[in-house]
């Protein structure tokens, strides 16, 4: 079983009895830290993918000890001028071990699961895909009306499907104004 989860600001694959070094935390040496922000787990059957996290999912590690990491050095110069700058760094590091990772009974609440089982055949009715179809299409135009939200794929695929000559020489804010209209 795995987890993808944010730690400090960033997202690590974790896995338990996993020693990991991340950015300095505030707790104290010894001291046991949970992280709620699971964007991913994995237990071997079923994938399950927040939106943006899992409710009700969350990883447990214990804060070993803080150290700093190797020393990166800085230097600038430009040439015959007489400018150069040697600066050094050493990140401040906590180094955690990971416990466990808790999942909660109810996995409803996550937006979609991923089965790693062959897909089901899909039933025999016509008149069946046919209303997912128009469903999901109505869904699709409904959202679709909020063009700031979108991104310049998304943004060039309506106006494709709309019609507009010339859309893929069009930024976002163009292809937003043309699409309005």
């Amino acid at each position: 079983m795995y987890a993808i989860v944010e730690i400090a600001g960033q997202q690590f694959k974790v896995v338990k009895d996993q020693k990991l070094f991340v950015h300095r935390l505030q707790d104290k040496e010894g001291s046991k830290v949970s992280f709620g922000k699971v964007y991913l787990l994995d237990d071997g059957k079923n994938v399950t993918i927040g939106a943006p996290a899992i409710t009700g999912a969350s990883v447990q590690a214990k804060v070993v000890g803080h150290l700093k990491g190797d020393k990166v050095i800085v230097f600038k110069k430009k040439r015959r001028k007489g400018y150069r700058v040697k600066n050094g760094h050493r990140q401040t590091l906590s180094e955690l071990i990971v416990e466990n990772i808790v999942v909660s009974k109810s996995k409803s609440a996550s937006k979609s699961t991923v089965e790693k089982v062959a897909p089901e055949k899909p039933a025999a009715k016509k008149n069946a895909p046919a209303k997912v179809a128009v469903k999901k299409a109505a869904s699709k135009k409904a959202n679709s009306h909020d063009y700031s939200k979108m991104n310049v794929k998304e943004l060039k695929s309506e106006a494709k499907e709309k019609g507009i000559v010339g859309y893929n020489t069009l930024k976002k804010s163009d292809l937003i104004s043309a699409l309005s209209k």
